[in-house]
């Protein structure tokens, strides 16, 4: 396994990025997806995950979120289509691509994750709902929802994070370990917001 063509595989779609999306994408952006490649690396040595899985699990990330250069919906197979498209460019074959496409239709939510690698991807998607900075994350998240429209008022915004936040949980044991604990607290904050 070569670090080389991850590097390269993760060059073209940090540009793409950079290039492509929307200045609307606040949330959805090269900053999450380098938070999320971040808590994937840290949950996939909790997990004891191999080498070639790890790069795997590393290539998914960089182009989870890489649709939204092309539209809101359906980004996720957008994500897929992309990959399929570049990744043989950089070495990568067909039963290494599936796995890397279903590690990103994976996070789609809700999500249902099937083997311990969609796991990690999942959980690392939203590892900051876990984390002390959760309300500076979603913040960007309500903007972004603002500007596309999908949301109108902050009250809104927090009933949605309340029900997101009841219905979301963590797969690995790790996440749930390190996560969960400060999950649980933020949730507590958004119902004292929301009964203010």
């Amino acid at each position: 396994m070569s670090s080389n063509r991850f590097n390269k595989a993760s060059e073209f779609i940090k540009k793409k990025m950079r290039e492509g999306l929307s200045g609307k994408f606040q949330y959805h952006n090269l900053d999450h997806v380098l938070d999320v490649l971040t808590a994937a690396e840290q949950l996939g040595k909790l997990e004891n995950i191999n080498d070639s899985e790890m790069e795997l699990l590393k290539v998914a990330v960089m182009y989870h979120d890489s649709g939204y250069t092309i539209a809101l919906k359906d980004h996720e197979a957008l994500s897929c289509e992309i990959a399929n498209e570049k990744l043989p460019l950089f070495g990568y074959n067909s039963d290494e691509i599936e796995v890397i496409c279903g590690l990103i239709m994976a996070t789609k939510v809700p999500q249902q994750p099937k083997t311990l690698l969609q796991e990690i991807i999942c959980d690392a998607d939203l590892d900051y709902l876990g984390r002390d900075d959760f309300f500076k994350i979603g913040d960007n998240l309500y903007l972004e929802f603002k500007k596309y429209g999908l949301l109108t008022t902050e009250h809104d915004w927090h009933l949605m994070q309340q029900s997101f936040l009841e219905k979301h949980k963590y797969f690995t044991q790790s996440a749930i370990r390190l996560r969960e604990p400060k999950k649980q607290k933020n949730l507590e904050e958004v119902r004292k917001i929301l009964s203010r």
